[in-house]
């Protein structure tokens, strides 16, 4: 089977110095989201979005479009021909004014992610060398470029062995977190055994970071959901929020967190948190069946563990840890096929 290459989505040179490098820009991310088309209810009729006029009520061709900025009761017509003609960086130029550390610049500023690949094997030194002086000076190069007929403010990257784009919000879009978000905490100050408790609960659920090991739940019951009623069958509704933590229970609800999150072989025995009090309920006396099923899955990733967890059928599993879910399979008799 022939593999199809992605087409770039812009092309030009990336110039540092007097160096210049031709590249081009791929799309790094995809979007995993389900898409429905809307239709009027009770038919299979769907439901388009047309352009009218909202005078006349007649549809407009797209080629009779203008754009128009309201002065206030007027409005200043522009061409898109005239946005064009206006636009810096034409010749698809690329250049870096300035390389900054990495680490000050805030990920607020990050927006989206491309690959940069360079455009023919005669360019690949030059490409190594940047990629290779990024990475070894943890620098990031600033730039603006010109794409789609809009300017955008770049950060340059070394990501492994290649470089990638990464668009920025410009300074002027950022909002103030004080003027939009109410009720901040201000000078209210936690105790010290509340700070204390939080950070143990941190240390208890700190792990390294793997990506794989987390899924997009939402999009999985919506999947089971469209297959449900495909199949004339109902479904399960999910469980109700939790209920905010109150000031008079917060060091219960942390303690009983710090219990829960603990492994057996720290606690001895694992304290279960009620979803909707916080509150830890008593421990079951008795060794729990099963125990050396859960020994052997807990050999296995949280990954291969969530997969066993969704093909059983296993509710609450996107809720759970690594050690919730071995020890749900083990009740399920998983760990006998864990080879």
């Amino acid at each position: 089977m022939v593999q199809v290459m992605a087409r770039p989505v812009w092309a030009g040179v990336v110039s540092f110095g007097l160096v210049s490098l031709p590249v081009a820009l791929y799309t790094a991310t995809d979007s995993h989201t389900i898409r429905f088309h809307q239709l009027q209810r009770g038919t299979a009729d769907r439901i388009r979005n047309k352009r009218i006029n909202e005078r006349t009520g007649d549809e407009v061709d797209i080629g009779e479009i203008v754009k128009g900025y309201d002065t206030g009761g007027e409005y200043v017509i522009v061409e898109p021909k005239e946005l064009d003609d206006i636009a810096p960086g034409r010749s698809k130029a690329l250049e870096v004014s300035a390389f900054v550390d990495l680490d000050t610049v805030d990920p607020i500023f990050f927006d989206k992610t491309y690959y940069l690949g360079p455009r023919g094997e005669q360019y690949s030194k030059v490409y190594a060398l940047l990629q290779r002086a990024l990475a070894e000076s943890n620098k990031a190069g600033i730039a603006t470029f010109v794409m789609r007929g809009h300017e955008y403010l770049v950060a340059l990257k070394a990501e492994d062995d290649l470089l990638t784009l990464h668009t920025l919000h410009w300074a002027d879009e950022i909002r103030d977190p004080h003027q939009e978000v109410p009720d901040l905490p201000g000078t209210t100050e936690p105790t010290a055994a509340e700070v204390k408790m939080a950070h143990q609960l941190i240390d208890a659920l700190t792990t390294e970071w793997n990506p794989q090991d987390f899924h997009d739940s939402f999009q999985e019951k919506v999947k089971a959901l469209i297959e449900a009623k495909a199949a004339g069958e109902s479904v399960e509704k999910a469980e109700p929020a939790a209920e905010p933590t109150g000031v008079i229970d917060l060091m219960d609800a942390l303690r009983a967190s710090v219990e829960r999150a603990r492994s057996p072989k720290d606690t001895g025995e694992k304290a279960s948190t009620s979803r909707n009090t916080g509150h830890a309920k008593k421990p079951a006396a008795k060794k729990r069946a099963g125990t050396s099923d859960a020994e052997s899955l807990r050999s296995l990733t949280k990954a291969d563990l969530y997969d066993r967890a969704a093909k059983a059928g296993i509710k609450g599993r996107s809720h759970m840890t690594h050690e919730q879910l071995a020890d749900a399979l083990a009740d399920t008799g998983q760990g006998r096929r864990t080879s």
